[in-house]
């Protein structure tokens, strides 16, 4: 434990013990990032960066955090979500591992850009955002701070999206890698990840039997295919909206009905929203709903449940059943919101499993050190993660695992690598 605390802003520094505890738990069943941080510490290939991490503080993500500091970085942390930090993981963060966390759940949107500020007035020189809520406000908000910071990394869909319109604008001014577009990111965390999650943050806040129930889940990329085929695995039936045709067609193909957001609006008992977008879910849907319709997002923000407009129709008769639901008295029927809309995975639970985050989060430390090392070389783009990086966590997982797999023959990689040879 350091000797003086770091500077922070967390719930209950008594709760550091049941902390310390969970991220001991998460971290023996994270080996790759466990093998990462050994090679870390030895190498220090991050000796000099001050690395900001605007991530869920869960135990997951301590871990994570330690390996950024075993490898020389000094790591400040705040919360991506308001509803997703673990108020005990945050106390550990700054009682055992001395780093300065600025993360309290439940906290209010002034508290939360707050704490992004307290992390950005310590002038960063590497990002590793969620949702690019660090990255916006600090070109926004603090311009002259930018050409201090050499690169970032990306975790999530949603932050994605917006780092690309930045740089389709012209107004990302560092080079960031993309984690969640590596295979062993969004083939995992996003599908069994979120799948699983989700189902666990929805039973948590409802209590609801799955099976026969008709659930809808909007949208059909790595997060909703996920949903989908958990839900199904639970005994419900489970349709698909889409704006896309391709993801559409495939949903359909996998078994799935497809139908149009009204069709689905009148159909569904459970709704989830997996877009990216927002106002999946809206006005024009919640007076279709049957009697006693659950509503949710997996979403990063709290932005596909148009709720301002779900709270006009209730006019102001709104309130808490259960923990983490809120009923909407609509007159003729009362409909569920969980989690205030929030990403229910890590509000009304604890997100994804760690031997999932286990992979992402090795795609981070990884993804750090590459733009640590090579950031002189790249522009101001969205990059994605490099392919012998995604290949390499792949590969530390299955020995972590145990597992061996074959390697190709000398005849066989000619075979591959040639035109000459046919049928």
């Amino acid at each position: 434990m350091p000797s003086s605390l770091p500077a922070h802003d967390v719930a209950d520094l008594s709760l550091a013990d049941l902390g310390h505890q969970r991220i001991a738990w998460a971290d023996s069943n994270m080996p790759v990032l466990q093998s990462i941080r050994e090679r870390f510490a030895k190498e220090r290939p991050l000796e000099g960066v001050i690395a900001a991490a605007c991530l869920h503080v869960t135990t997951e993500t301590a871990n994570l955090l330690r390996t950024l500091k075993a490898g020389g970085a000094l790591v400040l942390a705040c919360a991506s979500n308001p509803l997703s930090t673990q108020d005990d993981v945050a106390a550990s963060l700054v009682r055992d591992e001395g780093i300065s966390t600025w993360a309290v759940r439940g906290e209010d949107t002034e508290t939360y850009f707050a704490h992004i500020d307290a992390v950005l007035d310590l002038h960063p020189t590497m990002t590793m955002d969620d949702g690019c809520d660090l990255v916006s406000r600090l070109h926004q908000q603090r311009p002259s701070q930018v050409p201090e910071v050499i690169a970032g990394t990306e975790e999530t869909t949603t932050g994605v999206i917006r780092l690309r319109a930045m740089a389709a604008d012209g107004a990302l001014s560092f080079p960031v890698v993309a984690v969640n577009e590596a295979k062993t990111k969004h083939l995992f965390d996003n599908r069994y990840g979120t799948g699983q999650s989700t189902v666990d943050g929805i039973l948590r806040a409802t209590n609801i039997l799955l099976a026969g129930r008709h659930v809808v889940v909007a949208g059909y990329g790595w997060v909703g295919r996920g949903i989908a085929s958990r839900f199904r695995g639970m005994g419900a039936q489970v349709a698909i909206t889409e704006v896309d045709p391709i993801p559409a067609i495939e949903a359909l193909m996998d078994g799935f009905a497809v139908m149009n957001g009204a069709d689905a609006a009148r159909w569904g008992e459970v709704f989830i929203t997996a877009t990216g977008n927002l106002n999946v879910f809206r006005r024009e849907h919640f007076p279709h709903m049957r009697d006693g319709a659950i509503l949710a997002n997996s979403g990063h923000f709290d932005a596909e449940i148009e709720l301002r407009a779900l709270a006009e129709l209730a006019s102001g008769r709104i309130r808490e059943v259960r923990q983490n639901v809120q009923e909407y008295d609509l007159g003729d029927r009362k409909l569920y919101v969980v989690a205030e809309g929030r990403l229910v995975n890590l509000s009304a639970a604890e997100g994804h499993p760690a031997a999932v985050m286990d992979m992402s989060f090795a795609n981070q430390a990884l993804g750090a050190e590459f733009v640590a090392k090579h950031h002189a070389e790249l522009r101001s783009q969205v990059y994605p993660v490099p392919e012998a990086i995604d290949r390499e966590v792949a590969r530390l997982k299955l020995d972590a695992l145990g597992i061996g797999i074959d390697t190709m023959t000398e005849e066989q990689v000619k075979y591959v690598t040639s035109w000459q040879e046919g049928t």
